[in-house]
């Protein structure tokens, strides 16, 4: 048994990591997080890849399960409607050159390749940063066509409001022009715009419908087609929803200069994060 990283870093999940993997006795590592549920074979299915020497990660999509809550739905068609999307237009026009926290499966020579998670300990979006560092030694991080599942716990929308900027504000510094170019997938403002300049029926028709419908079959074709789950279609109805929030954070993002995680408050300085100094009185 391990007991804390025994380490002193900004990020001590990624400072386990470090002392995870160094302890490790065999070359393949595979993380996952604590909230993560697999199935028999998902092993055998995240390791196989690997066997292929261009292979240097695996990576996967995840489902929530268990879905109760409001925030837990809204979550769920956020992932489906807008985040996959993203992932998969990545994928298509450059290859992954990041893995998704939930699981990741590489080897510890490849990790060895950017000096491991003790080079990034100090720095946010681990996950991001593994695949990114890997893909930069020529690697490939492969997209495995296979899912795990998550346990949904948004209590609220105020949780989940909050962790979703935390993340788009990391976002901001590590992908700073993919981030502003959001404003193009904003679909919903947009359309409501068009609405504003020529309010009419043809334009509502045109503009309204064709996003209702495009976002709908985006949606479709990622959460029931893809990821083969049925139910998503009946949270369609909170893609609207979703999108005026995600554009609310995304505005909001640009104001925000710092996060919190983990209880602290970080700013992100070239980078690592750096703790907020607060002045008493």
């Amino acid at each position: 048994m391990l007991l804390g990283s025994g380490r002193v870093a900004a990020n001590d999940k990624v400072a386990k990591l470090a002392r995870l993997v160094a302890e490790a006795r065999h070359e393949v590592t595979v993380i996952s997080d604590s909230d993560v549920r697999v199935q028999p074979d998902y092993l055998r299915a995240v390791i196989a890849p690997l066997r292929d020497p261009a292979v240097g990660a695996v990576t996967c999509f995840y489902v929530h399960h268990d879905v109760k809550t409001f925030a837990d739905h809204l979550q769920t068609v956020g992932m489906m409607s807008d985040f996959y999307a993203g992932v998969l237009v990545d994928w298509q026009l450059e290859g992954l050159k990041f893995a998704l926290g939930p699981s990741i499966a590489t080897t510890r020579a490849r990790l060895a390749g950017f000096g491991g998670y003790a080079a990034i300990e100090n720095r946010p979006a681990d996950d991001l940063l593994v695949g990114r560092l890997i893909a930069e030694q020529g690697y490939e991080v492969k997209l495995l066509n296979y899912s795990v599942s998550m346990v949904s716990d948004y209590q609220s929308i105020n949780e989940l409001l909050h962790k979703r900027l935390r993340w788009i504000v990391v976002m901001r510094h590590m992908r700073p022009w993919g981030h502003r170019g959001l404003v193009f997938t904003q679909g919903l403002p947009w359309s409501l715009a068009a609405v504003a300049i020529h309010p009419s029926v043809a334009v509502v028709c045109g503009y309204v419908g064709a996003y209702l419908v495009l976002r709908g079959a985006m949606t479709w074709m990622i959460g029931v087609h893809g990821l083969r789950q049925p139910k998503v279609w009946k949270e369609m109805a909170l893609i609207p929803v979703w999108d005026a929030a995600a554009f609310c954070i995304w505005l909001a993002s640009f104001a925000r200069s710092s996060i919190r995680w983990r209880g602290a408050d970080y700013h992100i300085v070239q980078g690592e994060l750096v703790p907020v100094v607060r002045v008493g009185r």
